[in-house]
């Protein structure tokens, strides 16, 4: 069982001599003016929650896209701080980027671009010659700001997700002494739904830079590997899950990321939990009904509709619980510049009134909808309120809040209603499992969940709990270190002239 202890010994043990240089383009805390003060506060994020322990281990260095209103105003003249506040332990080294290249490579290429063609959920996705050339453009800016703090020494450098899919090939050619990692957290897309990519041989080369390239799932890698097979000239051995591009090798491999089990669990027996539950079933008007609960960013990934529709379904179908169910969706507000995030969130709005409508009396509506971001003591006192829980991705390449739900039911009650499109499928078996396009399907999982005897619903959380605690963040960041330190750093490679130390 991987714990912190044990990874902070592999830390100590074998990576204490290398640098660590993390690529993200979200920072680990970021500071903003408030009250004409200045807060530092650390961003809602699961990579966040995974790496940020990573880094106070080995005080390394993480770089970011610095996008806190006071973050110019808290750095030195090298865009440094030292973080975490309380406890500094590693640097943050904050990269500046205009609102046009925000506007062009996160919102355009990466979110119009990337995140739906790697999503299958039928969301068509934008191509613009403009988003990708700031997707290059930016990713040069990171590449300098990644060489400067690597120095002309050799650094593990573990780049994060699909933002910086140019970043692994511009590293290793101006620094050939790095040794290069990525882990892509979304899905890759099987070949034939690649091809549409207009700059896929440009990106594949990006990604074929890496001596390690991670995905969530066995599948995913196997779909990647499949794309460069199919689109590029280079050599893939399916045995060894490795490809071969211009005589570089980069080894493929699944690494599912979990949560921080124990801290979380530990949280969730906090007395300010049952402090909070209790504002909550008076904010909700609770009067001992059943509860259904769903928390997702609003995104078309995510299956919002779809819930929202196996609820009114199971409604009609089940008359017996009608003024008997509140339906809890938190929904936190994500990527409102871009076009279908806006018609999404109007669907939702419309759907969650015409419901309402449909089924309220005057002292009660079936759904609740809360537009904003909470707490984790907020939220892991609705999972325990919680009769069951739905996760109702329609693509996902893992999905952290069913493993939040499991982590937080201490009393080893509530039902999981799961995507079977989910990677957390994989994991949690014991979860009722659904196709979430089938509306019914969906609703009688509801009717399953609330009709479920008690030694069951023990059963399959304690079975939950278990994998959660098992496959956990430590396991996570273990595996891949420990991949990682089997490569080792070249002998005497040059350096790129151009690198030039600030």
């Amino acid at each position: 069982m991987w714990t912190r202890d044990s990874l902070h010994d592999l830390i100590q043990n074998d990576l204490r001599e290398h640098d660590l240089i993390v690529v993200a383009n979200r920072e680990p805390y970021l500071h903003r003016y408030v009250n004409g003060g200045i807060d530092c506060v650390p961003p809602a994020s699961g990579m966040v929650s995974a790496l940020d322990p990573l880094l106070r281990a080995c005080g390394g260095a993480w770089v970011a896209h610095g996008s806190g209103s006071a973050d110019r105003k808290t750095v030195d003249e090298l865009d440094h701080i030292r973080v975490p506040p309380d406890d500094p332990s590693y640097t943050l080294r904050r990269v500046w980027l205009s609102k046009e290249q925000e506007d062009n490579y996160y919102y355009g290429l990466a979110n119009s671009g990337l995140w739906p063609l790697c999503h299958n959920v039928f969301t068509r996705p934008e191509f613009n010659q403009r988003h990708w050339d700031v997707y290059r453009e930016v990713n040069e800016l990171f590449a300098q700001a990644v060489l400067e703090e690597a120095g002309d020494g050799s650094a593990f450098v573990f780049v994060q997700d699909y933002h910086f899919g140019l970043l692994p090939r511009i590293l290793k050619e101006r620094n050939p002494k790095l040794i290069v990692a990525q882990f892509w957290h979304i899905p890759w897309p099987n070949p034939e739904v690649f091809q549409v990519f207009p700059w896929k041989e440009e990106l594949l080369e990006g990604l074929l830079g890496n001596d390690l390239l991670g995905f969530h799932l066995r599948y995913h890698c196997k779909n990647f590997l499949d794309t460069v097979d199919r689109t590029i000239e280079a050599k893939v051995d399916y045995e060894r899950f490795e490809s071969t591009c211009g005589g570089k090798t980069t080894a493929v491999r699944p690494f599912p990321i979990g949560i921080d089990y124990d801290q979380h669990a530990a949280r969730a027996a906090d007395p300010a939990v049952d402090e909070a539950q209790s504002r909550w079933r008076q904010q909700l008007r609770l009067n001992g009904g059943a509860v259904g609960l769903g928390i997702d960013r609003i995104d078309y990934t995510k299956g919002i509709p779809e819930r929202l529709r196996a609820v009114d379904a199971f409604l009609e179908s089940q008359p017996a619980y009608r003024e008997r169910l509140t339906f809890v969706q938190v929904g936190v507000p994500s990527r409102v510049h871009i076009r279908q995030y806006q018609q999404l969130d109007d669907e939702i709005d419309s759907l969650v009134e015409t419901i309402n409508w449909k089924w309220s009396t005057d002292s009660w509506r079936p759904i609740v909808f809360l537009k904003q971001q909470y707490g984790s003591l907020d939220m892991m006192a609705l999972h325990q309120l919680a009769d069951f829980c739905i996760v109702s991705s329609l693509d996902d390449g893992m999905n952290l809040v069913a493993k939040e739900f499991a982590a937080s039911r201490i009393d080893e009650d509530g039902v999981l209603i799961l995507s079977r499109f989910t990677g957390a499928a994989r994991e949690l078996t014991s979860a009722v499992l659904v196709n979430p396009f089938a509306v019914d399907e969906v609703a009688d999982a509801i009717h399953q969940a609330l009709t479920m005897p008690p030694d069951e619903r023990r059963k399959r959380m304690q079975r939950m709990r278990a994998a959660v605690a098992d496959n956990n963040i430590y396991r996570w960041a273990g595996k891949f270190l420990s991949a990682l330190l089997t490569f080792e750093f070249p002998e005497d490679a040059p350096v790129a002239p151009e690198l030039v130390l600030r």
